[in-house]
């Protein structure tokens, strides 16, 4: 069997791409050095969420949305990484709620009957958190006039400069990597707040991956060598936590929080 690999969350730029797959290649010698001898495969642009359920996967990242509410069962939590951005803590991140510059939103109350985008149905930082920003003030299962449906945070950032919605909420390590990579895809716009934190997005091993591995995998995250903490910090990870399925089931309370106040649907 060919094990396939990816980490295909944060891919904004060329510049981050390399970094990621130097960290994949980093991981991979540290497990032929010690005698694994199997069969990989990258996947640049894999199709998600059917990655994370392949049979022949060896590692990736997910979201935890997709975790709670598909993958439990389907994959094996690694470690989870620390980023050095505004509105993480340790392995927690929280997503930035934005809004156009002088585009009269100043407070999230401000936002009602106005237009929300977010990546997708299925994502936490995008459509979870910000659902349960606004549930407490929602009535009868609504918010917003219209919410639309980019595919990507960027997506989301560019309908906003356009004037085609009006908030958003953007994960803050892809809005850290955008403040780098990519300023100008911020111009014009606004932090009005930041979400809940939940944990972040965990690394992770296929379902039929050995224990053997698995374990391999999980002590070069949580304790790099030197190459990989170089690597590791050129990504701006600072580090990994181990979290289990019980730390994730925060992101069910907030879908629970929103559902019990009415607010089943970002709406």
């Amino acid at each position: 069997m060919s094990w396939k690999i990816s980490l295909p969350m944060y891919n904004l730029s060329t510049e981050l791409s390399d970094g990621y797959e130097a960290l994949l290649e980093a991981l991979l010698d540290l497990l032929r050095a010690a005698g694994w001898r199997g069969e990989v495969e990258l996947l640049r642009e894999p199709s998600l969420p059917a990655l994370w359920q392949r049979p022949d996967l060896l590692f990736s990242q997910t979201c935890g949305y997709p975790y709670v509410s598909l993958l439990r069962e389907r994959v094996q939590l690694l470690a989870t990484p620390c980023y050095a951005f505004a509105g993480c803590a340790g392995s927690d991140y929280s997503s930035v709620i934005v809004v156009r510059k002088g585009g009269g939103i100043g407070t999230l109350a401000e936002a009602r009957g106005q237009v929300a985008v977010a990546n997708d149905v299925g994502s936490n930082s995008g459509m979870n958190v910000l659902r349960h920003a606004v549930a407490p003030l929602a009535e009868q299962g609504r918010f917003f006039r219209q919410v639309r449906w980019s595919g990507s945070h960027v997506a989301s950032l560019a309908l906003l400069r356009e004037g085609a919605a009006d908030i958003a909420a953007i994960d803050c390590v892809s809005f850290g990597y955008l403040q780098q990579t990519q300023p100008d895809s911020l111009a014009g716009l606004a932090v009005l707040q930041y979400s809940a934190a939940a944990p972040g997005l965990p690394m992770i091993a296929g379902a039929a991956v050995p224990e053997e591995l698995v374990r391999l995998l999980r002590e070069a995250l949580l304790r790099p060598q030197r190459r990989m903490a170089e690597i590791l910090s050129s990504l701006s990870i600072t580090g990994f936590e181990q979290l289990g399925a019980v730390d994730y089931a925060r992101i069910e309370a907030l879908a629970a929080e929103a559902r019990a106040r009415g607010y089943a649907e970002l709406a």
